[in-house]
C-alpha cells in the first residue's frame, strides 16, 4: 500500500472537513444576510459591524484622568497605546456601568486613534436574515430611544430578543463623545 504524500494528506483533509461543513462559505454570505459583533449595553442587545470593531480585550487597568466627563472612565495601555476609554453605557444613559468579570471593550477606530467603549457582555457573531428585520417604525420605537436614536439605523427581532444595529463610527464622529474634557 502506498503511503500518501502530505499533500494528499492535506487534500483528504479538506474534502472530509467541507463533507461536515455547516453551511458553505457562499451560504454564509448569502444576500440579505447581515452579520457583525453582538453585545449588550444594561438591558439592550446591540450589533456592530465587523469594520467597525478593531478588536476585543478583557478590561485592561484604567489610569483615572482629572478633568473629564463622567463617562470618560480613564486611559488604560494596551500594548504601548495609551487608550482612552469610555463607559458606552454612561455617555448614552447616564447610568454607570457596574463593573463585573463579563464585561468586555470594544476597540474603534477613530479619526486621531482608537478608542475603547466598556460594553456589559459580549456574545460574538451574530448573524441576521431580512425576514429578522423590524419595521423601521417598531425599531425606532422599541429599540432607538433617548440618545440611542443617534445610532441605531435598524433593529432585529431573533427569538424573544430585539438587537439594534449600532453605528460606532458613527458614535467615534460625535463632536460631544470626540470632547471628553469637562
Amino acid at each position: 500500500m502506498d503511503a500518501m504524500s502530505p499533500f494528499d494528506v492535506l487534500v483528504d483533509y479538506e474534502r472530509r472537513s467541507l463533507a461536515h461543513v455547516a453551511g458553505l462559505p457562499e451560504e454564509l454570505d448569502a444576500q440579505g444576510l447581515w452579520r457583525g459583533v453582538g453585545y449588550r449595553i444594561g438591558a439592550r442587545r446591540l450589533a456592530s459591524e465587523f469594520g467597525e470593531v478593531r478588536e476585543i480585550l478583557t478590561v485592561p487597568q484604567i489610569t483615572l484622568v482629572p478633568g473629564t466627563q463622567p463617562w470618560m472612565l480613564g486611559v488604560a495601555n494596551v500594548r504601548g497605546s495609551l487608550l482612552p476609554i469610555v463607559d458606552l453605557k454612561q455617555f448614552l444613559e447616564g447610568e454607570r456601568t457596574v463593573l463585573h468579570e463579563s464585561l468586555r471593550v470594544l476597540l474603534v477606530r477613530q479619526p486621531g486613534g482608537d478608542v475603547a467603549v466598556l460594553v456589559d457582555e459580549l456574545f460574538g457573531q451574530r448573524s441576521f436574515t431580512e425576514q429578522q428585520q423590524m419595521p423601521e417604525d417598531e425599531a425606532a420605537e422599541v429599540l432607538a430611544q433617548g440618545r440611542y436614536q443617534h445610532f441605531i439605523d435598524r433593529g432585529y427581532r431573533l427569538g424573544e430578543h430585539t438587537w439594534g444595529v449600532f453605528s460606532l463610527d458613527r458614535l467615534a464622529r460625535t463632536p460631544e463623545f470626540r470632547q471628553a474634557a469637562t
